[in-house]
């Protein structure tokens, strides 16, 4: 059933990365707990957002997402840019350090987007990418995202 096989994929990407950030984790090179891991990778999905965007896309409070920033700030994953257009507001930015955390789902990620370019046709992967669009952008509707992130990487 395509339910199920869609969760197998689903839930194999979670479990690589929990296995690799577990590995990492008993190398202490992993300092994130899984509450922010998640924040971050909101974060970085909505693309340089400020406090206040982040704690309504979170359905947090702004002092709630305030206090998890700073944490996230002190541990060097995260910091704050001034807006050149409204020197009181600040936007979010993921640092080097994030980025590499971050690429170890996106490396497995990767792997597996070149074993499907080599098992399937170009058909077959632009049917699958067509859908796939169909899905982000028309199936999904309550997690929107920047219109300046591009869908694909």
């Amino acid at each position: 059933m395509l339910k199920d096989r869609f969760l197998d994929v689903y839930t194999k990407f979670k479990l690589h990365f929990y296995q690799e950030i577990f590995r990492r984790f008993q190398d202490r090179e992993a300092s994130l707990t899984t509450v922010e891991t998640f924040c971050m990778e909101a974060i970085q999905a909505l693309g340089r957002p400020s406090v206040n965007e982040f704690a309504t896309f979170m359905c947090i409070s702004p002092p709630n997402a305030a206090y998890k920033v700073n944490s996230l700030i002190k541990k060097g994953y995260l910091r704050k840019v001034q807006s050149p257009d409204d020197r009181r507001e600040y936007h979010l930015e993921v640092t080097q350090k994030y980025v590499d955390y971050y690429n170890i789902s996106i490396s497995y990620m990767m792997e597996v987007m070149d074993r499907i370019a080599a098992r399937f046709s170009p058909e077959d992967r632009t049917k699958l990418e067509d859908m796939l669009t169909i899905i982000s952008r028309e199936l999904m509707p309550e997690v929107q995202l920047p219109p300046e992130r591009p869908e694909e990487t």
